[in-house]
């Protein structure tokens, strides 16, 4: 029998100044987490776009991006587990006067509850792929978002 999949969201965060940046972040004290964008996992009979906007919210504090399309049905299996997972990539809209960065401390109830995050914003495309090949799908986005190192699928 195969193992249900665990049903996730993911957010790519875009904020329009002179380039296009993505919201990231990096977990403050564990440097092998690697640069992310905000995704986590769904609630019982939670709507895809209210647990992207929570997710956004609970790992970043902020409160001011709005959900404009999915992109992506992804199924990988994690990193390091090998469980089944089922990620939807969302790409939201920040207002163009977010602060460029913060540190937030992750509110909520989940296993990442208490850990300290430093956001920022980058410019498109990243010089680097994310943290799980998260960058995967910005081409979907726009072609031009497309990760220069290669990070893609």
């Amino acid at each position: 029998m195969t193992p249900v999949p665990r049903i996730r969201v993911a957010a790519y965060v875009i904020r329009h100044r002179a380039v296009p940046e993505i919201l990231v972040f990096d977990h403050v004290g564990m440097p092998d987490a690697g640069t992310q964008i905000p995704a986590g996992g769904v609630g019982p009979d939670e709507d895809l776009e209210d647990a992207v906007l929570r997710e956004v919210a609970e790992e970043t504090g902020l409160l001011t991006a709005t959900v404009i399309r999915p992109i992506t049905v992804e199924d990988k299996p994690h990193p390091e587990t090998g469980q089944p997972r089922r990620t939807t990539f969302f790409l939201l809209r920040a207002p163009a006067d977010t602060a460029d960065t913060w540190v937030h401390q992750v509110r909520g109830d989940g296993a990442d509850a208490g850990l300290i995050f430093a956001c920022r914003f980058v410019p498109l495309p990243l010089d680097r792929p994310l943290a799980d090949d998260q960058d995967a799908w910005l081409g979907d986005v726009d072609v031009r978002f497309t990760t220069a190192t290669g990070g893609g699928r």
